[in-house]
């Protein structure tokens, strides 16, 4: 099945759940929101579920609302560097981290100047954790309704809850907060490690249905 996707900051369980299982398409000519998963991405560290952001450059004035193509990211906060750290504080005792530092820390290490850009940087390197080849497909214009996909861009909302039926796996500070559900991929690869894909292979997406 042919799925619209927007391209998040290394997307959550369900967003990546739907990429896995289907053929994706990145929905690139849509309008940048404030308050969504283009931006920002939710961990689990010792105090629970924490919210890691990028700082954006805004446009005001008569520019008007910009496209999600063309934000800019505001390199002038040390944002990777925080960011790395968290993850570093958060996952060091988890069973993979270590096993995909290398991978990632390049990507900490370089500045970016575009989101977007950032965001497929982010969901391919995840692929390639994954050993799958990314999706690579782009919209070429932007439609409301569109015919040819399953609507799934949604799914970047990060104010619309979804009925996801999770199977829960162990979590490095699971047994201070239970299981904490649809973080960011990046939770199931530092936990799960090559079984990730399985995992998102048998997570239900039945929500795609709502």
């Amino acid at each position: 099945m042919k799925v619209l996707l927007h391209p998040a900051y290394f997307p959550n369980i369900a967003t990546t759940a739907v990429m896995v299982q289907n053929e994706a398409y990145w929905e690139v000519w849509d309008s940048f929101q404030k308050q969504t998963y283009r931006n920002r991405c939710h961990i689990c560290t010792d105090l629970g579920r924490h919210l890691l952001s990028i700082p954006i450059r805004h446009v005001g004035g008569t520019h008007g609302r910009q496209l999600y193509k063309d934000v800019r990211i505001d390199n002038s906060y040390p944002w990777q560097r925080q960011h790395w750290r968290t993850l570093e504080t958060a996952y060091r005792t988890s069973p993979f981290f270590e096993f995909y530092e290398d991978d990632l820390l390049p990507l900490f290490k370089t500045e970016h100047e575009f989101l977007l850009d950032l965001n497929l940087k982010t969901i391919f390197l995840i692929c390639e954790c994954l050993q799958i080849a990314p999706p690579l497909a782009k919209t070429e214009s932007y439609q409301t309704n569109p015919k040819s996909y399953r609507d799934a861009r949604f799914l970047v909302n990060a104010k619309k809850s979804i009925d996801l039926s999770q199977e829960p796996y162990v979590q490095v500070f699971g047994d201070r907060h239970g299981f904490v559900g649809n973080t960011s991929v990046l939770d199931l690869l530092f936990n799960e490690g090559p079984n990730a894909l399985s995992y998102l292979k048998a997570q239900p997406t039945s929500f795609l249905n709502g």
